[in-house]
């Protein structure tokens, strides 16, 4: 086992900068609400530069998600007991404002026509991982978009690698089932 170097205050500030605005699209996937999905983000930085910056950088990307997923789950507990409790004083009626996936970088440079085209797959697809249930949410995620092997998105996840693929491979399949209409 190698020697792991403690991350710096500009090796944090850099690690944040690159996960926001994925943590935010996911935050927004799971809590369907912009302004929920930007605190929930805001909350994960806070508490990882709080409790973990003193962790080697290395470590901080599963902290980073196992705190998300963790402030997801309390959200969406907390969500319940308010409907269950407030729910017949307003409407339901929380739409969220923007697709989530708008915000992933490097689209700018498409033409017009193909950003219509991407941004409607986009939609396709954001729509189809918004429809999985949040632990195959999660793993998709993990896996797929931010790349974790099996071993780092157990730990995110706070489960064990069994569960990881069971997940991904349901998700995967759900989400075939779901795009099979779609073709690039």
């Amino acid at each position: 086992m190698g020697f792991l170097k403690m991350g710096t205050q500009a090796e944090l500030n850099e690690f944040l900068t690159s996960v926001e605005k994925r943590a935010y699209s996911m935050a927004m996937m799971a809590v369907k609400n912009q302004d929920d999905a930007l605190d929930i983000v805001q909350d994960v930085m806070m508490i990882l530069a709080k409790k973990y910056a003193g962790k080697p950088a290395g470590e901080w990307r599963p902290l980073f998600y196992r705190i998300l997923r963790n402030r997801i789950t309390d959200f969406h507990r907390g969500t319940s007991v308010r409907r269950r409790l407030f729910g017949w004083l307003s409407p339901n009626s929380e739409q969220p404002d923007e697709n989530p996936l708008e915000q992933v970088p490097g689209l700018e440079h498409l033409n017009p026509d193909r950003q219509v085209e991407m941004d409607g797959a986009r939609d396709k697809i954001a729509n189809a991982v918004s429809q999985l249930p949040e632990r195959q949410q999660q793993a998709f995620m993990l896996r797929a978009w931010e790349g974790f092997d099996v071993k780092a998105t157990a730990r995110a996840m706070g489960c064990g690698e069994g569960s990881v693929k069971t997940h991904y491979s349901r998700a995967v399949h759900a989400l075939r089932s779901a795009l099979e209409d779609y073709h690039d």
